[in-house]
């Protein structure tokens, strides 16, 4: 059973749904220069090829985004501040008002329908400037940046917004350090001293934005965010498990930093034999001991890993490596569908920290066809979108049963946004259907008419009983 104040929902991010990439002042971000997503080469420039700088036109579209949201029973709506439209170029004195105001009227309209907003500060969305000018979280000066504009978000909506969390997918840095690092040095040409040093200031920066928080915003509940993905042994070798717990330290790592408020033993053991020398300044110390409230995170996929490289096939489509597990399906984009998975990350992550869990980044990405239905309106048929989903809550309903505490859910993308990973729209999450393709075509119309909306609205209605009825 699902408790009575369970919260439901969708997720999205701000450089994937909102456009409006220049106006009312908005600055460029690290996204405007990265048309075929975490694949591609960065452009110098927007170049029109960039299904970002529009994407669906969320800008313009909230509310009617919104209102349909409400229409399937949202209990949260999880979405991003664009930094880079409070301050522009990120290094500024004084935020923009037209940004600001934008997030109010937002947050307004979640309010009209009963919607919390559960809001990511930072969610791959960097601003440019601070990027080249500073090469992103490498610089200490980054904390600086990033205090004064939490600083002024919180004091701007501290009465609209009680749910925060610092960093999306956090630990993708040391996959990604562009997208979520924002270090504008090359990833081959980078440094592990100044990837871990990056590392660090995103980690005292987020550790500064809770004790700022719990300051300003007592009431408030502030919360770090993982990209988890549970792995596995290939075999039962004792080298393969060993090779698990070693890479599962790598993500453990800023779990145990942002609850536990220190650095663990093992990343001492890691930079000492990698001759890593951390700089601390001297409140990092302390500034570190101000912990999250709650532990929200991603869950797409599992994957194996073995000690031994010639074993196994390399995992296609995940940022974190690993090799495929052999007895799990894949998706079209090579993403290995594992609904267990998901309740063994929740039962690991509970038992080790106890502070209650969101997930608040699900989903099947999916190419959807718009075919017209008996009643002659359009719809999507999109019942592997519905079975990957019911089989996702059925597990997470086997983890609050082993007495996990879990407080919502928020499936990703709510509606079609365009991918982070290859920057396509037809790779499709939504149970809202958007027209607009990957050449640019389109009315950005909306059609609510997939059958996962109104599945979906079940599910809610009913806090998670229809979860046990046969699909139909």
């Amino acid at each position: 059973m699902f408790p009575k104040n369970f919260l439901w929902g969708g997720a999205t991010a701000a450089n994937q749904c909102e456009g409006a990439y220049l106006e009312d002042g908005k600055g460029l971000d690290i996204q405007d220069v990265t048309p075929k997503g975490i694949v591609g080469p960065r452009t110098e420039v927007p170049t029109e090829d960039n299904m970002k700088l529009v994407a669906i036109d969320f800008y313009h579209r909230y509310k009617e985004d919104i209102k349909l949201f409400a229409e399937m029973g949202f209990k949260v709506f999880r979405l991003s501040i664009a930094w880079s439209r409070i301050f522009p170029m990120g290094d500024e004195e004084q935020p923009n008002e037209k940004g600001l105001a934008f997030y109010d009227a937002v947050f307004d309209e979640c309010h009209k329908y009963g919607i919390e907003p559960l809001v990511t500060i930072s969610h791959y969305e960097t601003p440019l400037h601070l990027s080249k000018e500073y090469d992103g979280w490498v610089n200490r000066k980054m904390i600086g940046f990033y205090e004064k504009y939490v600083r002024t978000i919180f004091g701007r909506y501290k009465e609209k917004v009680k749910y925060w969390l610092t960093f999306n997918e956090i630990n993708s840095v040391l996959h990604e350090p562009f997208l979520s690092g924002g270090i504008y040095t090359e990833k081959e040409k980078l440094s592990r001293q100044d990837l871990y040093q990056a590392v660090h200031h995103e980690l005292v920066a987020s550790a500064l934005a809770t004790k700022i928080a719990h300051e300003m915003m007592p009431e408030a509940k502030i919360g770090c965010m993982v990209l988890n993905i549970p792995i596995y042994p290939l075999t039962p070798h004792p080298d393969d498990m060993i090779e698990v717990m070693e890479r599962r330290h790598m993500n453990d790592f800023f779990l145990d930093v942002h609850v536990r408020g220190r650095y663990p033993g093992y990343m001492k053991r890691y930079f000492k034999e990698h001759k890593i020398q951390v700089q601390f300044a001297p409140e990092d110390e302390e500034i570190l001991k101000h912990t999250v409230d709650f532990i929200s995170f991603s869950y797409y996929m599992s994957i194996c890993a073995s000690a031994d490289p010639d074993q196994g096939e390399a995992g296609r489509g995940n940022l974190m490596g690993g090799v495929m597990n052999p007895y799990l399906e894949a998706s079209e984009w090579g993403w290995q569908i594992d609904p267990k998975g998901l309740r063994y990350a929740l039962n690991e992550m509970y038992d080790r920290y106890q502070k209650p869990l969101f997930i608040v980044e699900n989903g099947l990405g999916a190419v959807d066809e718009l075919v017209e239905g008996k009643d002659g309106k359009l719809t999507v048929e999109d019942d592997y979108r519905i079975a990957y989903l019911k089989e996702h809550l059925l597990q997470v309903e086997e983890a609050i049963e082993d007495g996990v505490e879990i407080m919502g859910y928020t499936s990703w993308g709510c509606i079609d946004l365009v991918s982070a990973s290859t920057a396509e729209l037809r790779k499709r999450y939504g149970y809202i259907y958007v027209d607009r393709n990957d050449d640019g075509t389109g009315t950005l119309n909306r059609y609510k008419g997939k059958k996962s909306f109104y599945w979906y609205q079940k599910v809610i209605e009913s806090n998670g009983e229809i979860l046990h009825q046969e699909l139909k």
